[in-house]
C-alpha cells in the first residue's frame, strides 16, 4: 500500500468535522494573508521610489504580473499547508509544519530587505537580500522535502513557489548587477 493510500484510509478513518477543516484551511489562509501583507506592503512603499528608477534587465517581467503570481503561489501554500494539517499527529507531520512556518518566516523578510532597506543602505541592500532568497531557496526545498514525508500532493503545490523563487533570485541578481 502507497504511503498517500495509508494516508487516505488513516484520514477516513479519524473523525473530523467540516467546521474544524474549514477552521485550519481559515487559519492556513490567514496566516499566508499576513505573510503576504508584510511582502506587500514593503513593495508598496518603494515600487514607484528607487526600483522605479532602478536598472533593470531583460528578465524582469511587467510590475503588474507580479501580483497575480504571489496571489496565486500564496493560495497555493495556504492549500498545501491545510493539506498537511489535516494529516493525523505525527512527528513527521510537526516537523513539515515547523519547517513551513520557519519558510513563511524567512519569506517575510525578503521584501523589506530588498526594498526597504535600499533605502537606507543603497545597493549593498540587493546583494544582502540575494544572500536571503539563497537560503530561502534552500529553505523552501526542505520544506517540499518534509511535505513529501507526509503528503505528497502538498509537496507538488509546494513547485511553483520553488520555481518562482529561483526566478526571483535570479532577478534579484541581475538587477544588484546593474545597479551596483
Amino acid at each position: 500500500m502507497s504511503t498517500d493510500s495509508m494516508e487516505r484510509t488513516a484520514v477516513a478513518a479519524t473523525p473530523r468535522s467540516r467546521a474544524k477543516d474549514l477552521g485550519g484551511l481559515a487559519v492556513s489562509g490567514l496566516v499566508t494573508i499576513v505573510i503576504a501583507a508584510i511582502g506587500g506592503l514593503a513593495t508598496a512603499v518603494t515600487i514607484d521610489g528607487w526600483y522605479a528608477e532602478a536598472e533593470k534587465t531583460l528578465l524582469n517581467p511587467p510590475n503588474a504580473l507580479f501580483g497575480p503570481v504571489w496571489t496565486t503561489l500564496y493560495t497555493l501554500l495556504a492549500f498545501s499547508a491545510w493539506l498537511i494539517w489535516r494529516q493525523p499527529a505525527s512527528a513527521e507531520r510537526t516537523r513539515a509544519l515547523r519547517v513551513y512556518a520557519g519558510q513563511l518566516l524567512f519569506s517575510s523578510a525578503w521584501s523589506p530587505l530588498f526594498f526597504v532597506l535600499y533605502e537606507v543602505t543603497g545597493p549593498s541592500a540587493l546583494w544582502i537580500a540575494l544572500g536571503w532568497i539563497v537560503v530561502l531557496d534552500f529553505i523552501v526545498l526542505a520544506n517540499i522535502a518534509a511535505f513529501w514525508a507526509v503528503k505528497r500532493l502538498a509537496a507538488w503545490l509546494l513547485i511553483p513557489y520553488g520555481l518562482w523563487l529561483l526566478f526571483a533570485t535570479a532577478l534579484n541578481a541581475s538587477i544588484a548587477v546593474v545597479n551596483s
